[in-house]
Order: structure tokens, then sequence, then C-alpha cells
């Protein structure tokens, strides 16, 4: 059993409601953690008791430099140790909050911290991984922080309807309503960001514009921040066409699963076309999720590493 005293033992952020958070560090670093006023008890196999023991050395370090950790650092230094720099933290900057109008949102992994700084910095940007990663999510917040700071004009959310096909025109109603049940989860994104009242304005005003893929050809999007969702289920044409649309001051973000393709033709995706003939360019980020950096229930991620398997064995 290993002995540390770190100062931030007892803080809220550390041990989270209920020690939830100190539930998660536990399963993560394969120890038992038991906090003792400003001690805490690390008791595991050796090897893991002595990773664990380096990285509290490594966060009491990192905070005795006057930074507060926060509850998402936590996760986000051990992704760090455990996958690019396992001597240390001095390469670790926690990411400012995205400060919206309803929430702040802050990335809860190494991998989500990486993909807000690629948004802010490349003007296309493809976010790869399962659901519930936060690639949309993550994604529609930069955005609204950059219409926000005024360093674009207007957002455009924009996905494939593949899964109408031709059944489109025997849903009922106008084809804003034949659309929506499409479009739904980037209005729910939209909506847990912003007030209601603010998100409708500016729909209102085409300053935020959510809308089918098919809506895009021919138009040229300068100062636009445009995310385009669920690419994997695009084709090699229709991901030409939004590839080609950004215009001047203009970003543009693809999200895909990459495991949940509903084309007729999965090999023909167009993300997958994407990702093969763009990845030397250097302008162009590919940020890459994994399961570990699910956000929704714990149970998710199981979910997901079990299919992982299935598909494996096939």
């Amino acid at each position: 059993m290993e002995k540390i005293e770190i100062p931030f033992a007892g803080h809220s952020a550390f041990s989270g409601v209920l020690d939830k958070n100190l539930r998660k560090l536990e399963k993560r670093l394969g120890v038992s953690l038991s906090v003792r006023g400003r001690s805490i008890l690390i008791d595991g196999p050796e090897e893991k008791e002595k990773f664990a023991k380096h990285y509290f050395d490594q966060l009491k370090k990192y905070e005795a430099k006057g930074r507060t950790l926060k509850k998402e650092d936590f996760n986000i230094a051990l992704d760090l140790l455990e996958k690019e720099h396992p001597n240390g933290l001095d390469k670790f900057y926690p990411t400012k909050p995205l400060v919206l109008s309803r929430k702040s949102v802050t990335p809860k992994s190494l991998n989500q911290q990486k993909y807000i700084k690629a948004i802010e910095h490349r003007d296309l940007v493809f976010g790869i991984g399962p659901a519930g990663t936060g690639k949309t999510y993550l994604a529609m917040a930069v955005a609204l922080s950059f219409l926000q700071k005024k360093l674009v004009n207007r957002i455009i959310l924009t996905r494939p309807a593949v899964e109408a096909g031709e059944k489109l025109g025997f849903l009922p109603g106008d084809l804003q309503q034949k659309i929506n049940p499409y479009l739904r989860p980037l209005y729910d994104a939209l909506f847990d960001l912003i007030l209601y009242d603010q998100a409708n304005n500016l729909m209102d005003k085409d300053i935020i514009e959510i809308a089918p893929l098919a809506y895009m050809r021919g138009r040229t999007l300068n100062s636009a921040f445009i995310i385009l969702d669920e690419a994997q289920n695009t084709t090699k044409e229709q991901m030409k066409m939004i590839l080609t649309r950004t215009g001047f001051d203009s970003k543009l973000v693809v999200t895909a699963d990459i495991t949940q393709i509903d084309l007729p033709q999965p090999k023909k995706s167009g993300v997958l076309h994407a990702m093969k003939i763009l990845s030397n360019i250097e302008e162009i980020s590919f940020a890459q999720f994994n399961e570990k950096d699910v956000v929704r229930h714990p149970l998710v991620q199981k979910i997901i590493k079990a299919y992982k398997k299935a598909e494996g064995r096939k």
C-alpha cells in the first residue's frame, strides 16, 4: 500500500459528488483509493500502485505551479500520461471552458481537448468515432462561441437524410416537417447549449441554418461555421460537394461514426474515401475518438466495447 500527501485530496473537484470521480479514477488506475485528510492511500498490484503514485505526484507538481485542477483535468492528465507523455505533465494545458448562454462546455478527455483545439486552429476537421463521444456537441459549442465572438457571421448545420431515401414523399406535412426528424439531433444539441428563445431568434434570422445536405449544392458559404453531421452516410459525390462549398473565412467540421454506415454499399462511404485521399494534407486535421471518450451513461462504453469485440471476431 502506498500513501501520498496531495493538497487537492479533499477538494470536491477531485472526489466528486458521492466520490463519483474517485471511483472512476480507481477503475482506470486499477487500484483502490482512500482519502484521509490531505493524503490518499493507494492499494493494488505493485505495478499499478507505482503508476498511480507517479500520476498523483505529477498532479501535485502541476498544482504547485499555481494552477487549479478542475474535475475534467484529472481524466485528461491521466490520458496524457498513459498515451503520450509518461514522464510528466509539462505539456498539459487545460482547455478554457466555452461559455454559452445556457452552460459552459469543457472537454472531458484528451481526445476531446485535441478536437476543440484542432477546430479552433484548422479550417477543416474530421471528428471520427463512436456515438456519445461529443463529436457533434463539441463542434456545435465551438461554432456558437465563434458566432458570439463575431469570428463567423452564421452557422450552418447539415446532415444527409439517407435513412429517408424515397420515403419522404409518403411522410405527412410540408418539406420542412418531412425532414425535421432527420435533423432533430442537431436541434437537440443547439437547444442544450443556448437559451431556447435565443436559438429560435437566430434561426428566424437565418444566422443559424439547419438543413439537409442536398440543400448545400451550388452554394458558396463565406464567413460560415459549417458542421456536417453523420458524414459516414454521404456518398463520395456528396462529400466532394460539401468540401468544396467552403468560402473565405469559413470553417468546416465533419463528424462521422464509421461503424454505423447506412448506405446500401458501405464501402462507398464518402467519409472513408475522404479519410484516404486527404490524410496527407497538412491543413486538415483528423480527430479520432474511442469508447474512453464516451460521455453518456457509463453503460454506453461497455456496449460499444462489446460490439467492437463481436465485430472483431467476424
